[in-house]
Order: structure tokens, then sequence, then C-alpha cells
């Protein structure tokens, strides 16, 4: 692409509400030149660890480092595949279990394009993006999260 782009934000205050995505999806109702959308949602789990339960994760970042690598990944999703748009949201601060905390929408004229992009952004962005998480446990103890 020939034109700079400005990053976009993609940092959002704890967990992402279903109604921001329910949003996300009916404001590309008016875009009728799209053919398919991919959405993957990251959720927080409750997993057990060495016999404590997972109630929450503490999501933070260098965010100005984090917003460049975003930045970085989104134009080189758009220079490898045909998307009509994408949106990404991660979580900072606390996400219960349960609640979302990655929000990656993929728009193209095609399915394969908007399905193969979204697994592209995920993998880039779990490997790539400097988020840290901090596992919060139910007896109020915490450790740093491995992402797997």
């Amino acid at each position: 692409m020939s034109e700079k782009k400005t990053p976009k934000k993609v940092f959002v205050d704890g967990a992402i509400s279903p109604e921001k995505i329910a949003t996300s999806i009916a404001h590309h109702q008016v875009k009728t030149n799209i053919g398919a959308h991919d959405i993957f949602l990251g959720q927080v789990r409750a997993d057990e660890i060495e016999g404590k339960k997972v109630v929450a994760i503490d999501y933070s970042a260098y965010e100005e480092m984090a917003e460049e690598k975003f930045h970085e990944i989104r134009e080189a999703a758009f220079e490898k595949f045909d998307l009509t748009c994408m949106h990404i949201y991660h979580s900072r601060g606390i996400v219960k279990a349960g609640e979302i905390c990655l929000f990656v929408f993929t728009s193209s004229k095609h399915r394969a394009m908007a399905m193969d992009a979204c697994r592209f952004l995920v993998e880039e962005i779990k490997a790539n993006v400097p988020i840290f998480g901090k596992e919060l446990f139910e007896d109020e103890t915490h450790q740093w999260k491995v992402n797997l």
C-alpha cells in the first residue's frame, strides 16, 4: 500500500463486551462488497494450576511498542491477504474467567481470505506483541501467564 496508515488503537479497558462484538458485526451490513467475515474471540479460561483456580487475568503492555507491533501485523495482513477490512481489539486490565480478551474480525470478498487472514493475525499477535498476563487465583495469589 502506498499511503502510510495511521495506527489504530487496539486496547480496550477490561473485557470486550458482547455488545461491542455485535455492534462491530452490525456496522458491516452496509458494506455490500463483503462476502465473508471470520472472527476469533479469545476467552479467559478458569485453568487449574497447581491446585489453584484462575479467576481472572490482569493484562498489561508497553503500549507504545505493542500498538506499533499491532500496526505492523495489520499492514502485513493487508499486503498478504485481499481483505476488505480488519479490526483487532485486546483487553488491558482485569478480565474475569469466561470474558473475552481478544477480538479479531476480518472481512473479505471470499471466505478463504477472511479465514486465512484471521488465523495469521491471531498467531502473529500471540507470537510478537508484547502483552503480559498476570493470572489471578481464587486465593488472591498470582503468577505471570505463559503463552501457549
